[in-house]
């Protein structure tokens, strides 16, 4: 059905590109770069994602940046220009000040495009359960529902999007500034892994620490376990950076713990969260209840 507004959403969702090309979505492409290059998140179109991740295990430190006002101008101006009106579903505003800049762009084109609308959800969200949220509400794009129902839809049901992650390497939350040089390396001489949740306040917040990774991949199906209350409906989804054998082994550990569960997708971490990460990152991602942290 032909809207008159644009769904627009950001590659910081990990959202695979099946779904952008399927759905016709459009797109903001965030920017990594790896030894002074500046790359684009591609959402894995080029299968380059196991490439990425050894490279960071062979020493590469990609870094992530804001994308400018003046790049999302160039997004949304040719909407504008057309007579339709944006929704934007953006990432956490906890996790970076990227959204700060859709605002500015906003507030500059609605001043020389005063008849038009836009409307900016912050997710508070980040990677699969900000995906989560886009292809629902996509979903109520397509039907037909107004800019201003399915942007309500979204800030009614935005705290249900849950993950519970856990990292391989204290290394890259300590290059990140979340924990300190000596955190990470008592963490890292006890075997201690954290285990990091996205909050209801939209920052990622440590709730545990378990030794061993066993243990880590255990607490993490006992998470979705206690928050997961549809499995039918739950849309889960484990993602991995680049630890395919952790993730077949936390899906079987799911399907375990939770009756009924039976579609789990397993996908990559994408490279701007897994900069942050690091390799051997595993993550559990549903909709369920509201999330308790």
């Amino acid at each position: 059905m032909e809207q008159n507004y644009v769904f627009f959403t950001d590659s910081d969702s990990d959202l695979p590109y099946r779904y952008v090309d399927e759905l016709d979505m459009q797109m903001v492409y965030m920017p990594y770069i790896i030894d002074g290059k500046e790359y684009l998140d591609d959402l894995g179109r080029e299968g380059k994602q196991k490439e990425f991740f050894d490279n960071m295990r062979n020493g590469a430190t990609p870094v992530t940046s804001l994308l400018p006002t003046a790049v999302y101008l160039e997004y949304f101006e040719p909407v504008f220009e057309a007579g339709k009106d944006i929704l934007f579903v953006a990432f956490s505003s906890q996790l970076s000040g990227t959204i700060n800049n859709i605002y500015a762009a906003r507030e500059e084109l609605l001043e020389k495009y005063p008849e038009r609308k836009m409307i900016v959800v912050d997710t508070l969200a980040i990677s699969i359960p900000q995906s989560i949220l886009i292809l629902k509400s996509h979903a109520l794009y397509r039907e037909g529902k107004p800019m201003e129902e399915v942007a309500q839809w979204l800030e009614e049901n935005k705290s249900k999007a849950q993950a519970f992650f856990t990292v391989d390497d204290l290394v890259y939350l300590r290059r990140g500034g979340r924990i300190s040089a000596l955190a990470a390396a008592f963490g890292t001489m006890l075997d201690l892994k954290p285990i990091i949740t996205e909050g209801k306040d939209g920052k990622l917040n440590a709730i545990e620490k378990v030794q061993g990774r066993k243990r880590a991949l255990r607490t993490l199906a006992d998470k979705a376990a206690e928050n997961i209350d549809d499995p039918a409906n739950a849309d889960v989804t484990i993602i991995h950076a680049d630890a395919p054998e952790d993730a077949a082994r936390l899906e079987k550990l799911l399907k375990e713990r939770i009756p009924g569960l039976e579609n789990i997708a397993v996908e990559y971490v994408g490279p701007v969260i897994g900069a942050h990460c690091g390799p051997g990152t595993v993550a559990v991602c549903f909709f369920g209840k509201e999330r308790p942290y």
